[in-house]
């Protein structure tokens, strides 16, 4: 983990900045994940993208990766508990968006 800011919004940001972070974040709660199952679920994400993605995650300790010792290779992605006190902030933001997209709705209808 290497964030160095002092100003605690800069911080969050620097964590969890980002197109895909919170779309990561949003799809892994309450459930675990593969790597594809993600891939599917963030169409417009790079292959190459999500797998930087996820490593930050991991090593800034929003996210696990349980890597099962089997053939083919079985690899699956949760939250930890850091990542999950993430969770009510996405779901405000979620409100937020919902709000939004209905404002945007009404003012283009008038």
């Amino acid at each position: 983990m290497n964030i160095k800011k002092t100003d605690p919004v800069e911080a969050t940001l620097e964590l969890i900045g980002g197109k895909w972070k919170p779309l990561i974040i949003w799809r892994l709660t309450d459930k675990t994940m593969r790597f594809n199952e993600l891939k599917k679920s963030l169409p417009n994400v790079t292959q190459k993208m999500l797998t930087e993605q996820l490593r930050e995650m991991e090593s800034h300790g929003l996210i696990h990766r349980k890597v099962y010792a089997q053939v083919p290779p079985k690899v699956e992605y949760s939250l930890t508990e850091l990542g999950e006190s993430l969770v009510p902030f996405l779901e405000f933001m979620c409100q937020w968006g919902t709000n939004y997209l209905k404002y945007v709705k009404n003012k283009a209808e008038s």
